[in-house]
């Protein structure tokens, strides 16, 4: 039987990626794949990451997941990949996401901004999302 806090974590989960019952971490990868070396780091990462810090009050979804963002982009981790489906599950526009990476070219620098909208484009493409410029143009 999971505990409550688990629980909670999963509730958060799928209410941030709309995953279904039958599949409740959905595109989130927290974890799997290391069932074989480290079988209980699902678990922290559901209770903790999801469960205490994604569940507690003060900002909304999409602010959580623009905060996200921006911390995975100042780091350069492959975990951006995974945050941008779920900013555009929570509502989050694809210009609000770019607007959110570029924002941090003086704060980041040019190579970490360059990788995340690497891999945002690839999302992006993914998903069939498309990015609406026409207000960009100087």
């Amino acid at each position: 039987m999971a505990s409550d806090l688990y629980q909670k974590g999963i509730n958060k989960i799928q209410e941030l990626t709309a995953s279904p019952d039958s599949n409740p971490t959905g595109f989130m990868n927290i974890g799997a794949d290391f069932q074989d070396i480290a079988p209980d780091l699902t678990k922290y990462v559901v209770e903790f990451a999801f469960g205490e810090i994604y569940s507690r009050p003060g900002l909304d979804n999409k602010q959580k997941v623009l905060t996200t963002i921006t911390a995975l982009v100042a780091q350069g981790k492959p975990q951006i990949a995974m945050h941008i489906k779920t900013g555009l599950a929570v509502g989050l526009t694809p210009e609000e996401i770019v607007g959110c990476i570029m924002h941090l070219i003086p704060y980041t620098g040019f190579p970490s901004v360059l990788n995340a909208l690497t891999v945002t484009k690839e999302v992006f493409k993914e998903q069939g999302v498309t990015v609406d410029t026409s207000a960009l143009s100087s």
